[in-house]
């Protein structure tokens, strides 16, 4: 099923790992309650991956059911914004000038339209359990996702908090493709170093070098 719900290129540029994809399903679906829904769990991939140019790197989705898209950072609509996502908020309009038209939802599904994919590193978790996925196999697959995104596309990654920085480091070192770094959103170390970073117009001047369109941030 997972694999099924995949775009057919993406299909095609994973086939070696299929049976890892398979293996990982088995195990998602043998859970009582997990996020998002079985038939968001690889929205993500959903997509044409040869109009990508921009990867925005998260951790695991939202843990509180009824939140989670199967987009990283993303989230249903009418549900209370974390505290995370508000941060991001904070700095789309310090660094670009965007003001969510709705305060109360950020439609970050208006950036994948444009080419952003948002890649959580685990695409499922248990309910009320962040994390709990995160030794299922899923950062295997991610990666290797990446890595077949890379031998055929150059792209710029947002880098935002460690784990997603050793992500750069594992892709850099075999690929060239672009890393934005900063601190992660999160409440514990927004203020370390993500406010101010300006990742949204250094993205922005990044593709400019590569010769790719800007990314209209809206949301």
């Amino acid at each position: 099923m997972f694999f099924e719900q995949m775009h057919p290129t993406w299909q095609l540029w994973l086939e070696p790992v299929k049976p890892l994809l398979a293996s990982i399903e088995v195990q998602v679906l043998a859970e009582e309650s997990f996020l998002p829904p079985a038939n968001q769990v690889m929205l993500a991939f959903q997509s044409d991956p040869k109009v990508i140019k921009v990867v925005l790197v998260g951790q695991d989705p939202y843990p509180t059911p009824g939140d989670a898209i199967g987009l990283a950072f993303a989230m249903n609509n009418g549900n209370p914004i974390p505290r995370s996502l508000r941060n991001i908020a904070k700095e789309l309009e310090s660094d670009v000038a965007v003001i969510p038209g709705n305060p109360s939802h950020l439609d970050l599904e208006r950036w994948v339209s444009q080419g952003v994919l948002l890649l959580n590193r685990s695409l499922s978790t248990r309910a009320n359990e962040a994390g709990s996925h995160s030794k299922l196999g899923w950062e295997k697959f991610t990666l290797a996702a990446l890595i077949a995104l890379a031998q055929h596309q150059v792209f710029v990654l947002l880098a935002w908090g460690q784990p997603a920085k050793q992500l750069g480091l594992q892709l850099t070192s075999r690929h060239e493709i672009v890393v934005i770094e900063s601190a992660h959103p999160s409440p514990l170390s927004a203020s370390r170093g993500f406010f101010g970073s300006k990742p949204f117009s250094r993205t922005n001047l990044a593709l400019s070098s590569l010769g790719l369109e800007h990314i209209d941030w809206s949301c």
